[in-house]
């Protein structure tokens, strides 16, 4: 919940200006609040970023207040929605069940879901840090088209603590992640105090295929350093 549109559009001019010269392997996705998206979605038309939405309902409508449908999001542009994210677990109380049900959404108008898995530091503490993330997927992606999405491990006690996880651990635990999927070709993101000092040791590692950045995605400098990493 950062930046308001105009905040918004003044990144994306920097951002842009950052980046003119990326690698053509560089997929870049803004994820933005839904009050930016539209202002967004016009000042990117025609550059190599993407656009993003943080959350979507599993309804085409109805009275859910506070909730958005894919249908908006196609309107403005967006191409990709997060799902599952650990703040929405936390302290919106989304389970599996409904975690399941928006990816089914996402994928029905479109959209590339990244869907979010990872553990708290007293379950990563008693050892079962795969014994959750199995669970996370196993109910999280029922019926769910694994040509279309993107999974994002994130390990909750490292998110915003800058305690990041290590890198080989990160390497490890998605590693686990990939050989519960049917589509050896989903591509697996790290995301947890992910930052331009750690970048280029977590894409180093064989396994992860891109990240998931938080806190350090809000200042353009920083964030172009992280997609141009080495």
């Amino acid at each position: 919940m950062h930046k308001n549109q105009s905040e918004s559009l003044t990144f994306v001019q920097k951002f842009k200006s950052e980046i003119e010269d990326v690698k053509e392997d560089r997929e870049i996705v803004l994820c933005a609040p839904f009050t930016s998206l539209t202002v967004m979605s016009k000042s990117l038309h025609g550059s190599k970023i993407m656009l993003g939405a943080q959350n979507i309902h599993w309804e085409t409508q109805g009275a859910y207040t506070g909730e958005i449908s894919g249908e908006m999001l196609t309107e403005i542009g967006v191409s990709y929605v997060i799902v599952g994210h650990s703040e929405r677990r936390q302290y919106f109380n989304e389970t599996d069940e409904t975690v399941n049900l928006r990816l089914k959404a996402a994928q029905e108008y479109g959209l590339k879901p990244i869907l979010c898995v990872g553990e708290t530091k007293a379950q990563k503490d008693a050892g079962e840090t795969e014994n959750i993330i199995i669970t996370q997927l196993k109910e999280g992606l029922v019926g769910i088209d694994q040509s279309n999405l993107i999974i994002a491990y994130e390990p909750i006690w490292a998110i915003g603590t800058g305690d990041t996880c290590e890198s080989t651990e990160a390497n490890r635990v998605i590693g686990i992640i990939r050989q519960q999927l049917d589509n050896e070709n989903v591509s697996i993101q790290y995301g947890g105090s992910v930052k331009p000092g750690n970048i280029d040791e977590i894409m180093a590692q064989p396994e992860i295929d891109g990240v998931l950045v938080g806190g350090a995605s809000l200042e353009p400098n920083n964030f172009a350093r992280i997609v141009n990493y080495q």
